[in-house]
This record gives structure tokens, sequence and C-alpha cells, in this order.
């Protein structure tokens, strides 16, 4: 088999150019999967689901309120379950995520209505969320979480 300098040159190209296209496919998979987990996320909210938020979340988590309130992870799922109040509904509109090696930037416009046990009375929020999630082998986990009213 002969190889001339145009084979030669032809096959350096296109190892080239997929060395140059894996670390972009490699970020979309990862943001991809981080998606993923921020809708898991936001049906764990909604459902009250203690398993499901301990699994989404590190155990060094920082979740912090617009009210300035900032729990750890225990606080925060006792918290989120413990039913004084129901959510409604809650979107995250317009997600962006950004994968910056092992951690990904998450940020969204949160609107959502709580129901109030006590009262039954209904409370909306509006806020800006910015979430910190961190890879752990294959695994997306949420190590903080900060809220600012808008």
């Amino acid at each position: 088999m002969t190889i001339n300098r145009r084979d030669l040159a032809l096959s350096t190209l296109a190892v080239s150019a997929l060395a140059l296209s894996t670390p972009a496919l490699a970020a979309s998979a990862d943001e991809d999967a981080v998606a993923k987990k921020v809708e898991a996320f936001r049906l764990a909210q909604i459902a009250a689901d203690p398993k499901a938020l301990g699994a989404l979340c590190w155990d060094a988590l920082s979740y912090s309120h617009s009210s300035g309130k900032v729990e750890d992870k225990a606080t925060f799922i006792a918290n989120a379950t413990e039913g004084k109040s129901k959510f409604l509904s809650i979107e995250y509109k317009d997600p962006t995520i950004k994968v910056v090696g092992p951690v990904a930037i998450v940020r969204f416009h949160w609107i959502a209505e709580q129901e109030m046990a006590a009262d039954g009375k209904k409370v909306p929020t509006n806020l800006h969320i910015l979430m910190n999630w961190l890879k752990q082998g294959d695994d997306w986990k949420l190590l903080s979480r900060a809220a600012t009213k808008l």
C-alpha cells in the first residue's frame, strides 16, 4: 500500500477536526445531563420529595433564599418537605447552562405559586436563580443555589 502526501494530509486534517470537535460534544452532553438534573430538581420541589431532593444535592449544599436565609442540605430538605406550604406550580423560564470543567453554572427566571397550609393563601414568587452544579464521576449534584427577588 502506498501513502502519498495528499492521503496523509487528508487523514491528518480529519483527525484534527475530530479532536477539535470532541470537547464541544462533551460540553453538549454535560449541558444535557445538567438540564435533566435541573428538571428533576424542579419536579422534586413540586412533589416535596425528600428522597429525590437528597439524591440531587451535595452533602455540603448551600441553599440561599431571596430573603437572605441560608440553609444546609438537611435544613433545606426538611423545610422544603415539611408541608407548611405546597407548590401549585414552579416554572424555570429562560434557563442557561454553562459548563466549565466539572462545574455547571445554571441561571433562570423562577415563577411559582405556593399555597400556605395554615390559611390556604396563595403566594406568588418571581425570582432570579443561580445554581452551581458539581460533577462527581458521571453524576451532577447541586452544590449551591442563590435567589434574588425581581
